[in-house]
């Protein structure tokens, strides 16, 4: 039922009523879509493509959604735009992706031409390719739709959106989420009772965005009904079918088509509906009624050769049958030559009155002719599934090999499929393994697709039923399938948020004395698990990460060993033992660095805790080089699990070296990634992570670090682990940049606890820079001395460059305060100095530009400028909206068109609405707009303006305010706001500065 097709809808049946307001605002979204498409005319100015917009249609059954889609399509391809159009249907809801399958399938095999990324949407388009995750597909996916909407404009409608499966609907959450940036208009039906609660979620999550509209259907009035009848039915009788139909277009016209064959309307209310439907069939010959169920039952496999095969009536007799059924409207046909009946309720009630054998023959027959025809298990594994009524070994295995296929794009399909095999086989000790085996299997897929609950009870049952029946497996199959099931089910629990429970397991299962290489994968995990647990400590598993290490050495399994020494690496680290870290991590890079990419395979979150170890040491261009050859690896292997922590070390690592617009594209991935896993606990450190680049990114007063931040705090909800305290450190930082010290205090004691103990001994420093600027701000002069001194311990402790630096500009603020700016200035290029040595750019940058105006107030004018030019170029370079506008504000004499906040000729508050107001109204409409961290063409979408016409107006306002970038522009209306955040003649005297 692909492109053009289903647009017969709109010329199927009576007139379209009553759908006028819909019908104008769906012409606004085609008609901007087609102009972005075609680009601006001769004169006018360029536009670009904007982002896709989704059309979310509801209503109930019956009500007329679907015809509006038909003349959707209808109106969509008269403007020359492509029209992409696809259903999802009732009994195939875990066919993986069918709705847009079925929308791209006039695509034909070798479409699209020149497409870069087409093995990463092979599952979408019915073809074979390689290895791809889901999340990579749904990027791929938004490139394809990107591409075909060149160059007249895309439209994608899906209709009865209710019924989709999983992975459509998983698909379907990104494009909503992550609009594609081309003319691109996607329309959805679907029935509001019957709609998933996830997928009503995702689509109310887009109002609020404003991704999407949301258009609901109601009855049509009696006036239209009356209409639709036709002028020969007298007003009475139009009347009592309307009052019986409560105006649903669908009812209405079935009860018409009844009453004119003789029935009354009393007798034909909606609750007889389906009475009156099926008679229609008690008409039909034996062989006519046969190809009106086989299609019912087949679906989207109910092509003319298949109803053919399946009926077993063929030739010219087939023929008249097929014709005879379109004549009654039972019957129609789709480009793509499938049949269908009318609409989705005459399937419904033809499928459910169809006796069972009969369906189950049906699936019978269609599963082997698929089989003949080469279809892949994935496509028959429906009817397949649809035909078992016993064991059948090889109906069984189609559902293995269609589980297996689909387990990296569609896991929930895939764990539906390992479900109907297990159902049906046998409990009897020869199947035992096999089903141990299945169990397994299914508890990784539903661990994938979010039901992590579900799948620790599958885990603990398999492992409990291992130990209850036969005491210690007997046999290294045995033994190595009970690992991997503690191993699976203590990750699990990891991602539930219970470490310590996690933590037990595994010490259960390596007191029962497992064989060296069964040691060395429990030791993996063990020391994985603990550094996050609030109850154990890193200190309290080396002995057995130690026994891992010796395990794998004395077996000479050095990917073990590898492993086994990134993991202590990174224990290592965590805890601050930064001299036995640096040793480990060495030893493990020189392994990891020598083994070829297939070694490494079973390596790849170990590749992850190396990655961080690396981090944490602050040898960032090795901690980078091993995320991203770990990312590289897991994406072929399938190991999504793992990939959001690689992520998350990369972006760590574009943080700290100023690269932050690639750093918040990298966490924007594992956020996706999280939310599909369902990991309250990863989401937290997902979004901890995220909004630290945020708050690197984005300027002065952008609320979105902070959104973020809360964001983060709230996932992690009341638990006392790593995830928790890091997203606590972040949201005080993201609370001290909004301008909020005494949330930002409050959270980091949050963080840490008693004595900051819960706060990461190796990342200490850098979070005590919060208090300490936090207890100034508040008048706290005392306390913040206590936590300087506390960080310039720790700092040299660690003996890390950059965690030193971190204390020096602790340390900065205290002269500062008292109005010693040379002591301020001679600290902050101290701290600027170490952080070059480990190549931290960001934090380089931060200390020089928060130095550049002491420099000058101390009387060394000179170096502040050095200082001041230096920093602003590293933060220009770097993509940081924030270290732009603290470069803006504390510009030095000369620097520039503004004078420098802070020194004795900076421009009063008086003057900064001076310049604002030399503004036009559109200007500075733009220009608070801009101070909200709205992007051009985000602004562009909310004034129904293009993009080139919101940076003429953006230009407009650097030049009659002398400024020279957006930070800039958005600082200097936010002072006017707001008193000046930094402007405030305290601000260099009785204050720390700018915070950090």
């Amino acid at each position: 039922m692909g492109a053009n097709g289903a647009m017969g809808d709109a010329g199927h049946g009576p007139p379209l009523l009553g759908r006028s307001p819909e019908l104008a605002r769906f012409d606004e979204l085609l008609d901007r879509a087609a102009r972005d498409a075609r680009g601006p005319a001769r004169g006018e100015e360029p536009r670009d493509s904007g982002r896709s917009r989704l059309v979310d249609i509801t209503g109930e059954a019956g009500i007329g959604k679907s015809r509006l889609l038909g003349e959707v399509c209808a109106r969509a391809s008269r403007r020359g735009m492509t029209v992409l159009r696809g259903r999802a249907t009732e009994y195939e809801r875990q066919v993986p992706f069918q709705v847009f399958t079925d929308a791209l399938a006039h695509l034909g095999p070798h479409a699209p031409a020149g497409f870069q990324e087409t093995d990463a949407v092979a599952p979408l388009l019915q073809q074979s390719g390689g290895a791809v995750d889901r999340f990579g597909l749904h990027r791929s996916t938004a490139a394809l739709l990107a591409r075909l909407a060149a160059p007249s404009g895309l439209l994608l409608a899906l209709d009865d959106l209710h019924w989709a499966d999983p992975a459509s609907q998983e698909l379907l959450d990104h494009l909503v989420r992550h609009p594609v940036h081309a003319p691109v208009v996607l329309a959805v039906t679907r029935r509001d009772r019957q709609s998933p609660e996830s997928l009503a979620a995702r689509l109310t999550r887009g109002l609020d965005t404003g991704a999407v509209v949301r258009l609901g259907l109601r009855p049509l009035s009696a006036g239209d009904c009356a209409e639709l009848a036709g002028p020969g039915l007298p007003p009475a009788e139009a009347a009592a079918l309307y009052a019986a139909s409560e105006g649903n277009p669908f009812y209405f016209l079935t009860l018409l088509q009844a009453h004119r064959g003789g029935t009354t309307p009393e007798s034909s209310v909606p609750r007889g509906l389906g009475t009156l439907l099926l008679d229609e069939l008690t008409a039909l010959a034996p062989s006519r009624r046969g190809i009106v169920e086989t299609v019912a039952v087949l679906g989207e496999h109910a092509t003319p050769a298949m109803v053919s095969r399946v009926t077993g009536r063929a030739g010219a007799a087939f023929t008249d049958d097929v014709h005879a059924l379109a004549r009654r409207d039972l019957l129609r046909s789709a480009a793509q030559g499938l049949l269908s009946l009318r609409h989705p309720v005459v399937r419904t009630l033809v499928h459910e009155s169809t006796p069972f054998l009969r369906r189950v023959e049906i699936h019978r027959l269609a599963a082997r002719e698929l089989a003949r025809a080469g279809v892949s298990a994935a496509e028959r594994a429906h009817h397949v599934e649809q035909s078992l009524t016993a064991w059948d070994p090889e109906a069984v295995a189609v559902l293995d090999e269609a589980a297996a296929r689909s387990a990296r794009t569609a896991p929930a399909s895939c764990a539906h499929w390992l479900e109907v095999a297990l159902r049906h086989l046998p409990h009897t000790p020869e199947h035992a393994a096999r089903r141990r085996e299945l169990t397994l299997r299914r508890a990784g897929a539903v661990a994938a697709c979010g039901g992590l609950r579900e799948s620790r009870d599958l885990l603990q049952e398999l492992i409990a039923t291992e130990q209850g029946s036969r005491g210690a497996p007997t046999t290294g199959k045995d033994q190595d399938l009970r690992v991997r099931a503690v191993v699976l089910c203590a990750l699990v629990e990891r991602h539930l948020g219970r470490c310590t429970e996690a933590v037990a397991l595994l010490r259960r299962e390596l007191a029962r004395g497992p064989a060296p290489g069964h040691v060395v994968r429990l030791g993996l995990e063990l020391g994985s698990a603990a550094p996050m647990d609030s109850a154990t400590s890193y200190a309290q598993v080396r002995t057995e990460v130690g026994a891992a290490l010796a395990a794998a050495r004395s077996t000479g399994d050095e990917i073990g060993e590898a492993g086994v020494l990134a993991v202590a690496a990174l224990g290592e680290a965590y805890e601050g033992n930064m001299t036995a870290a640096h040793g480990l991590a060495r030893q493990a890079a020189a392994l990891v660095d020598s083994l070829p990419d297939n070694d490494l395979t079973a390596l790849c979150e170990p590749l992850a805790r190396l990655g961080w170890a690396e981090a944490f040491l602050e040898q960032y261009p090795d901690a980078e080089r091993h995320a991203e050859r770990g990312l590289d690896i897991a994406r072929r292997s399938g190991q999504l699990y793992v990939v959001p922590h690689l992520l998350l070390c990369a972006s760590h690592v574009r943080v700290q070296t100023c690269r932050v617009s690639s750093a918040v594209e990298l966490a924007d991935q594992a956020e996706d990634i999280a939310r599909g896993i369902g990991s309250d606990q990863l989401l937290a450190f997902v979004l901890a992570s995220k909004a630290s680049a945020l708050v690197a990114a984005c300027p002065p007063g952008d609320p979105r670090p902070l959104a973020v931040a809360e964001e983060a705090v709230a996932a992690a909800g009341t638990g006392v682990n790593w995830w928790a305290s890091t997203a606590w450190c972040i949201f005080g930082w993201a609370a001290l940049m909004a301008g909020d010290p005494v949330r930002a205090r409050d959270a980091m004691l949050q963080a840490g606890g008693p004595e900051l103990q819960r706060i990461q001994p190796s990342m200490r420093p850098l979070y005590l820079e919060i208090l300490v600027t936090s207890a100034l701000l508040t008048g706290e002069t005392g306390e913040a001395r206590g936590w300087a001194e506390r960080a310039r311990k720790e700092a040299e402790q660690l003996g890390l460059p950059m965690q030193r630096a971190s204390a020096l500009r602790s340390a900065a603020h205290l002269p500062l305060a008292q109005g010693d700016t040379a002591a301020a200035a001679d600290l902050f290029a101290a701290a600027a100095a170490e952080s070059a040595r480990c190549g931290a750019v960001f934090w380089e940058a931060h200390s020089l530009l928060l130095g550049a105006p002491l420099e000058a107030a101390a009387g060394r004018g000179r170096n502040g400028t050095h200082a001041w030019l230096r920093g602003r170029r590293l933060a220009e370079a770097g993509g940081s909206g924030m270290l732009v506008g603290l470069a803006d504000a504390t510009r030095p004499p000369g620097g520039g068109s503004e004078a420098p906040y802070g020194s004795p000729d900076r421009p009063e508050l008086a003057e900064l609405s001076g310049r604002l107001a030399t503004l036009t109204a559109r200007e500075l409409e733009i220009a608070e707009l801009v101070a909200q961290g709205l992007t051009s063409q985000a602004i562009a979408d909310r004034l129904y303006v293009s993009r080139r016409t919101v940076e003429t107006h953006v230009s407009r306002a650097f030049r009659k305010t002398g400024v020279s970038s957006r930070t800039a522009l958005a600082t200097l209306v936010a002072r006017r706001r707001t008193g000046s955040r930094f402007g405030d003649a305290r601000a260099e005297e009785d204050r720390p500065g700018p915070p950090t």
